[in-house]
C-alpha cells in the first residue's frame, strides 16, 4: 500500500500537507470502519447498534435518557430513536417512561444485548488491534494524541456537532406529541 494520492489515483498534488492529511484520516476511517463492521455485522448488528449496546452496558441496570445515548455515541445519528426502536424490535433494549419525568425515556441494556456484546468483544477488539498492527505502543500513543488534537480542533468550528440544544428540542416536541404532555 502506498500513498493516498496512489491509492485514489489521484495524479495532481494536493493543494496543502492538511488537505492531503484530511484525506488520508478520511480514507483510513472508513477502512477501520468496514474492517470493525465486517464483525459486527457477522453477529447481525450495525456497528452503531454495538456502540449503543456497549454505552448502555456501561451504564449498568439504571439505564440512561435517549439524548444521553446520542451524546455519547462515537458517531452521533440524527437517527437515535429509530436506532433503539430496531434494537428494542430485537429485545435487546428495553425503553420506560421515567417517572419522574414522563418526557423522559430510559434505555437499558437486556440480558440478551448482554450476551451479544460478550460474543462481540473479543473480535471486536481483535480487528482494533489488527488494524493499528504497525503502530508500536509509543506511536499509537503518538496517533492518540494527534487524535485528539485534531478532534479537540475541529470541535470549535460551527456546526461541527449536531446542536444539542436543537435536538433536545426536536425530541421533547416529539415525545410529547406521543402522551399528550
Amino acid at each position: 500500500m502506498g500513498s493516498i494520492r496512489e491509492e485514489i489515483r489521484q495524479t495532481k498534488p494536493f493543494e496543502s500537507a492538511a488537505d492531503e492529511a484530511v484525506v488520508t484520516l478520511l480514507a483510513t476511517a472508513d477502512r477501520v470502519r468496514t474492517t470493525l463492521s465486517r464483525v459486527t455485522e457477522a453477529h447481525h448488528i450495525t456497528l452503531q447498534q454495538y456502540n449503543v449496546l456497549r454505552i448502555l452496558r456501561g451504564a449498568g441496570p439504571a439505564g440512561l435518557p435517549t439524548l444521553d445515548i446520542a451524546a455519547r455515541m462515537i458517531e452521533h445519528s440524527p437517527g437515535i430513536t429509530r436506532l433503539l426502536d430496531r434494537l428494542e424490535a430485537r429485545s435487546l433494549v428495553r425503553r420506560t417512561r421515567c417517572a419522574e419525568d414522563r418526557r423522559q425515556v430510559l434505555c437499558q441494556a437486556t440480558e440478551k444485548a448482554r450476551r451479544r456484546l460478550a460474543e462481540l468483544d473479543g473480535p471486536v477488539a481483535e480487528a482494533g488491534r489488527r488494524s493499528l498492527a504497525p503502530l508500536d505502543p509509543s506511536r499509537t500513543a503518538e496517533l492518540i494524541h494527534l487524535l485528539d488534537a485534531v478532534r479537540a480542533a475541529t470541535a470549535s468550528f460551527p456546526n461541527t456537532h449536531p446542536n444539542r440544544q436543537e435536538e433536545k428540542r426536536n425530541h421533547e416536541k416529539k415525545d410529547t406529541k406521543e402522551t399528550g404532555r
